[in-house]
């Protein structure tokens, strides 16, 4: 009896070393490992109403199918915790590049981030702010990959969920602007059956890349260059010449996306010969160290810069010429090439029924997503029977001040759909931003 007792032992144990050893050489998805990994002090710029700022790192999966590492800050209240937890929302930022620079854990807090973020913490909730796959990691950022972003969102609520434990209620909203806008919709699809998700928020979200670039483009930016020719508006200041050189930029950031996946695609196809070598600069030598959309310090190291330089160099050169006479694009290959088009379709948001609300705050002056390209969003996603689907036009708001303007209207549609649970409000001029710059300058 007893050499069976030890006979069993050792067979449990093999058994058990086997198993082990087959555990390490399997490619395990990152929803079977373990999510959170580690997390350190962000300290590049703070947010009054938050005790702390963490940048988390985690495990998700990738568009390759495997697991990799992804990063996202954390934002906790100075509100004292509620009995059951706090309760959290997800904020998915717009478009920044796809370079580990451009990541929004490795630079100061975005201004039309913080006015929402002060709003949310003040109330008592937890902001999870992912920075998205291959931002601020290794590999390349699948920009407007709507899986990756759902993803890079999804992984990092169960890190969170993982690591805080009882200090989080469990229930969570999201919230983005113009990619974020995308990424939130993409949340919302990809969460739909998810009990603890409670509904989107969608800022501008970006849709339709090629039917902007294509169709509503040309005749939009034809109007608005003929009344800035009337108001002998300078080059360097014409809305026309800045929004094409934005969608220029979208377009190259999108090419690289699709060679984060699809390594053999040559994104520069897409474009004329004189805007090749520009494309360039988005994916930089590597995916890593491409330039980002914007930058404050040294505007000649901005994407959009690269693009709107040039646009101008070529209309003063051809005085002749308009904005969209310029070599960027070529349109013929970006319409008929097959993977381009593959991404377009598989990336498209708000093609399936979402039950959970949703709220979308859309500018009716915005040359980057013209309103007409999200009402008609909207109108698909109630078509596909979701209940409660609601599009907010904010008359004459620009791209990017939509979001900003809407700020109270925001915290309250997460408040009715989802109670911070902690009889705090705050302070009226936090929540109105009607004023701010942000919503009254031209951002």
């Amino acid at each position: 009896m007893k050499r069976t007792k030890i006979a069993l032992a050792l067979t449990f144990a093999f058994s058990s070393l086997f198993l082990t050893a087959c555990h390490d050489d399997d490619d395990t998805p990152a929803a079977q490992q373990q999510t959170y990994v580690s997390e350190s002090v962000y300290s590049k710029d703070i947010v009054d109403a938050a005790a702390s700022i963490k940048v988390m790192t985690y495990n998700m999966q990738n568009v390759q199918g495997q697991t990799a590492q992804a990063t996202a800050m954390v934002l906790f209240p100075k509100v004292t915790q509620p009995a059951d937890g706090y309760r959290m929302v997800v904020w998915e930022h717009g478009t920044v590049g796809v370079g580990d620079s451009c990541a929004p854990s490795n630079n100061l807090i975005h201004p039309r981030f913080k006015i929402l973020a002060e709003s949310l913490l003040a109330a008592g909730y937890v902001i999870v702010a992912p920075d998205y796959e291959g931002l601020g990691t290794p590999g390349i950022h699948p920009y407007l990959n709507l899986s990756s972003a759902a993803k890079s969102a999804l992984s990092a609520v169960q890190a969170a969920k993982d690591h805080y434990g009882k200090q989080l209620n469990g229930d969570w909203m999201s919230v983005g602007q113009s990619q974020g806008g995308h990424a939130s919709l993409g949340t919302a699809e990809y969460a739909n059956t998810d009990a603890s998700y409670k509904g989107a928020v969608a800022g501008a979200p970006a849709s339709s890349l090629g039917k902007i670039i294509l169709e509503v483009a040309p005749a939009a930016l034809a109007n608005i260059e003929a009344q800035e020719i009337a108001a002998n508006v300078p080059l360097a200041y014409r809305t026309s010449v800045d929004t094409y050189a934005t969608l220029l930029a979208y377009a190259a950031l999108t090419g690289v996306g699709i060679k984060a996946y699809e390594p053999r695609f040559n994104y520069q196809d897409i474009f004329q010969s004189r805007a090749k070598s520009l494309s360039e600069y988005a994916e930089g030598t590597t995916g890593d160290n491409g330039l980002c959309l914007d930058n404050e310090n040294d505007a000649s190291l901005s994407l959009i810069e690269k693009f709107k330089a040039d646009i101008i160099q070529y209309l003063t050169d051809n005085p002749d010429q308009k904005v969209m006479d310029y070599p960027g694009l070529d349109s013929t290959v970006f319409a008929t090439n097959e993977t381009v088009q593959k991404f377009l379709v598989n990336n498209q948001p708000a093609t399936k029924r979402i039950d959970k609300p949703v709220y979308v705050v859309q500018g009716t002056a915005d040359t980057n997503v013209p309103y007409p390209i999200t009402k008609a969003l909207v109108e698909n996603l109630q078509a596909l029977g979701s209940p409660s689907v609601t599009l907010d036009p904010v008359i004459g708001a620009s791209h990017t001040q939509a979001i900003v303007c809407r700020n109270q209207e925001v915290y309250s549609f997460i408040q009715a759909n989802m109670p911070a649970k902690t009889n705090v409000t705050p302070d009226t001029s936090i929540l109105d931003a009607s004023s701010n710059p942000q919503c009254t300058g031209n951002f």
